[in-house]
């Protein structure tokens, strides 16, 4: 695989010559030194969780916001997306395949699915638009303002496929103030990560921002299968990202902001490893090396993918009202293919050097090597969008969104035996389009109470057809089509009481939908695609959101109770590579969210949050197929075989998830020196549907640990840091594979760096 040092530095030089063209103003330079006052307490905190900038306390949402300083030290080992869990409560984001299609679950709900086509009930909102396919949603996390986790059901202003919550990210927006970020890591593995950031105004009237990312990581699992070793021949990645912005604003009342977007990114798929579950337990065998694999297809463990997109968002404000419109398009192209047993087949053909007697760990009893394609990915999406502007005592907005996506899939079978020569294709289309109304009402009823009231109007659509064209078993070719549609009505009402200054209560009732789901993977091995019904949601929640202590500390708590009928789920694995589509009658989930903050002085502040979330699918008919791969299945099985699965939790759903973070400071000349830990920890999860003993995912502890020191010179800020990510090397499967033997995947392995960072204002 490649990696991609050298454009590493070409990037920052381009960049820096865009910046120097371009001519960003710096006349809000100042020649002498700025004296910053040190800020202490409680950080107010702004978010759009309503489409409207608002004080997150007035927010009758469990909603959490991490700030860019918190982003920039959680990415810094050259993490994705995947950082983010368990880093706020109710969130868990893992993934099978690698460095892209993130899984997020909140509350308990996501989805398992790992075909392109999967759908998703947490919807990922990246500068005003939606990223529909969980490819689009490892879109990399950099120069960002914020990120929000809306938890429970947001189905008036955003609508479908969101009956979990939302993910929202926001980058930093140009300003007509000159600025400039450059950050450069390096740590374990040989990885680099190299960040820069410029913006300021081209002319009294248009600002621009230009951001870059270059993360690289050189392969470091060594394959020792007998006559495929390799030394260093996995887990290793090159990835680039880009955003262009122009802000125009010609007068007071109008404004328009264009972004544009890329990734580009050279990785290996997901490393999977075969036989690593001790038998009967969950631990991982005695003799398991995370460096070491035994693979027969190793060599074509990769990934490439490619990403560009652009919006435009026009604001124009007539005084008593705002027109907002959001027109985004988002493509994306992706190959990728695993080697899925994550062993070697020398027990099933004659391999040199390999002696079927002395495997070790990599013994598969078949060989699987699959992959897919996205030849073409096309989303386009438009809101448009009308705000009153503090009309008194009544406000509201109202609006209109189109979405439609068009993508082809090549779900593909490799023949690791004959050379890795494509032995079997199944091309899937799929075509979606939706359209929605909704409005929000909020009605201030007094000095301290207010009362919020929004309704949506969701049409949806789903067209596929899919053709086998070419079966790894010689099986005949066939094709077949469907189309699954729904219009459902969903909305919320809600209640903010301020008790005191300090201190906010909420109530909140809301209803979610998440459209229907059409699966085809199934094609590739001779099955018939599936669909599933859509899934409706209605929660319940009450909290609390209070600052005390003359500001030195937050804490906010909230309690729900939901009720999905019709619950997507996503039953994989089992006997074959395959997964299908169900519904179940019902599921519930309940628990409590707790986050707070507390500045114990000057110099030491305190983070911790914890959640519980209960799961439990409630449908005393509904079965599915249990593991091929020699699992202990501790559920019931019925008169067919098949596991019963009512009474389960949902896979992948943590009860407990707890985050624990300290920093403290020391002034040092004309800086300040730094200590900043943080401790992340998820409970015990299930794999699959079915729960057995080898796939439960036993708990993990993470740890992170920031030593620096940042100082002033003039009108720049520098610091210097030294990092590790899981401090303590912990060592946890975070999913598997359940039709081949005891197969899984594990979390990152324990990172050291050092970084430089500069920002010049």
């Amino acid at each position: 695989m490649k990696i991609f040092k050298k454009s590493a530095l070409s990037l920052c030089v381009q960049a820096s010559i865009i910046a120097s063209v371009t001519g960003f103003s710096t006349s809000a330079l100042a020649a002498e030194e700025t004296t910053r006052a040190k800020v202490v307490g409680v950080e107010v905190i702004e978010v759009t969780a309503r489409k409207r900038t608002e004080n997150v306390k007035d927010v009758p949402i469990s909603v959490s916001a991490l700030t860019s300083k918190k982003l920039e030290v959680l990415g810094s080992s050259g993490m994705d997306v995947r950082s983010l869990s368990a880093k706020v409560p109710s969130l868990l984001i893992e993934s099978s395949f690698g460095r892209t299609f993130p899984r997020f679950y909140i509350r308990g709900l996501g989805n398992t699915d790992f075909d392109l086509l999967a759908s998703q009930p947490v919807s990922l909102i990246y500068d005003d638009v939606v990223l529909e396919n969980a490819l689009t949603k490892g879109m990399p996390m950099f120069d960002l303002e914020r990120v929000e986790v809306l938890r429970g059901p947001q189905g008036t202003l955003f609508g479908r496929n969101t009956t979990a919550g939302i993910i929202k990210v926001q980058s930093k927006k140009p300003t007509q103030d000159f600025d400039a970020t450059v950050s450069a890591s390096y740590g374990s593995y040989n990885s680099t990560d190299l960040r820069l950031a410029v913006g300021g105004g081209l002319t009294d009237t248009l600002s621009a921002r230009v951001a870059f990312l270059q993360q690289d990581r050189d392969d470091w699992i060594d394959n020792k299968a007998p006559g495929f070793e390799q030394d260093d021949q996995l887990g290793g990645y090159g990835e680039t990202a880009g955003r262009i912005q122009l802000l125009w604003e010609p007068s007071d009342n109008f404004s328009a902001l264009f972004n544009y977007h890329f990734r580009d990114a050279d990785a290996d798929a997901r490393v999977f490893r075969a036989n690593i579950i001790k038998p009967g337990t969950n631990d991982l065998v005695d003799d398991f090396d995370r460096e070491v694999v035994y693979h027969d297809a190793a060599s074509r463990n990769n990934q490439t993918i490619e990403m560009n997109g652009s919006s435009l968002k026009l604001d124009y404000d007539f005084g008593s009202h705002t027109i907002t419109s959001v027109t985004g398009y988002e493509s994306a192209e992706m190959f990728s293919v695993g080697d899925i047993d994550g062993g070697y087949g020398c027990g099933i053909t004659a391999i040199p050097g390999c002696d079927p007697a002395n495997m070790g760990p990599g013994f598969i009893p078949f060989t699987s090597e699959t992959g897919a394609k996205m030849p073409d990915h096309s989303q386009i999406t438009q809101e448009l969008r009308l705000s009153s502007n503090d009309l008194g005592k009544f406000d509201y907005q109202v609006g209109f969104f189109y979405f439609n996506e068009d993508l082809t899939i090549n779900n593909l079978s490799f023949d690791t035996l004959g050379g890795g020569n494509q032995n079997g294709i199944a091309v899937q289309n799929m075509e979606t389009t939706a359209w929605a109304v909704f409005a929000s009402m909020d009605f201030e009823l007094s000095d301290k109470l207010n009362l919020t009231a929004g309704i949506r109007y969701s049409d949806d659509e789903r067209v596929w057809d899919g053709t086998l064209v070419q079966s790894p078993f010689g099986a005949p070719g066939f094709s077949e089509n469907a189309t699954v549609d729904d219009s459902q009505v969903s909305g919320d009402v809600s209640v903010n009481y301020r008790m005191t200054d300090e201190t906010n209560l909420y109530a909140r009732v809301a209803k979610g939908y998440r459209a229907p789901s059409i699966q085809g993977r199934s094609l590739l091995f001779s099955a018939s695609h599936t669909t599933a019904d859509s899934e409706l949601v209605t929660s319940i929640e009450t909290g609390f959101k209070s600052t005390m202590l003359e500001n030195t500390a937050r804490i906010d708590g909230s309690v729900f109770y939901y009720v999905v009928d019709d619950q997507q789920l996503t039953a994989v694995g089992g006997t074959g590579n395959v997964a299908s589509l169900l519904n179940a009658d019902k599921a519930v989930g309940y628990g409590f969210e707790l986050d707070s903050e507390i500045w114990a002085t000057e110099d030491l502040v305190f983070g911790a949050s914890l959640s519980y979330n209960h799961t439990e699918l409630q449908d005393d008919t509904i079965s599915v197929a249990g593991c091929g791969g020699g699992c202990t299945i501790t559920d019931p099985i019925n008169s067919d075989g098949q596991v019963i699965i009512d009474g389960n939790s949902l896979p992948q759903s943590p009860e407990w998830i707890g985050n624990l973070s300290a920093r403290w400071t020391k002034e040092i000349g004309n800086g300040e020196l730094y200590i900043y830990t943080d401790w992340s920890y998820r409970s015990e999860v299930s794999f699959f549907l079915y729960e057995s003993k080898e796939f439960m995912g036993d708990a993990i502890t993470e740890g992170g640990l920031r030593v620096g020191y940042e100082w002033f010179a003039g009108d720049a800020e520098y610091e210097v840091a030294v990092f590790s990510r899981n401090i303590l090397d912990e060592e946890k499967l975070t999913g598997a594979i359940d039709f081949n033997n005891l197969t899984g995947y594990t979390n990152e392995p324990r990172f050291f760096g050092v970084e430089f960072k500069a920002n010049f204002f």
